[in-house]
């Protein structure tokens, strides 16, 4: 119970983090955080009992560093959500494939590089989209930290959404 996921908000309400329940119940604690929202699940102590933090609030506003997301396989997997951005399918080994293949100029950039299963890469080879007939889902584009906050809605409490403008 205590290695579910909470959301953590900055002082002004955007979206910073996602911890598990136990560090958020210590931010609490520390007067470090406040909580904006709960869980029906409780945490027991010797004396009382609490509720399980779904959604706390920084006290003290925390600058976020613009370092960008790091360009690597993992998170281009995760930015497509591990599903093919030709044909769709989640299935099979799933490589990363060049949108303009890099014989003809392309980059190792987010907005060049998708997922792709092995017999779309196979099929596009060493050619563009165009070429080999083939359309992308969706065009490719760098990341920011939200969008990988806003991949933990699936499996965490729909009380987030809001907060990570998804509704």
């Amino acid at each position: 119970m205590l290695n579910q996921h909470v959301l953590i908000l900055n002082k002004n309400y955007e979206p910073f983090s996602v911890c598990t329940a136990k560090r958020a119940i210590v931010l609490v604690f520390l007067g470090k955080a406040e909580v904006v929202e709960h869980r029906l699940e409780t945490v027991r102590s010797a004396f009382r009992s609490y509720p399980l933090p779904s959604i706390v609030r920084l006290m003290v506003y925390v600058r976020i560093p613009h370092k960008g997301i790091i360009l690597s396989r993992k998170n281009i997997m995760k930015r497509d959500g591990h599903q093919c951005q030709y044909c769709g399918t989640p299935k099979g080994p799933l490589t990363v494939d060049h949108v303009l293949p890099k014989n003809r100029g392309g980059e190792d950039t987010w907005e060049n590089l998708v997922c792709a299963c092995l017999a779309c890469n196979n099929r596009k080879g060493d050619k563009t989209a165009e070429q080999a007939r083939m359309r992308l889902l969706r065009s490719p584009k760098r990341p920011t930290h939200l969008h990988f906050i806003q991949n933990y809605v699936g499996g965490s409490d729909h009380r987030w959404r809001p907060y990570l403008f998804l509704e």
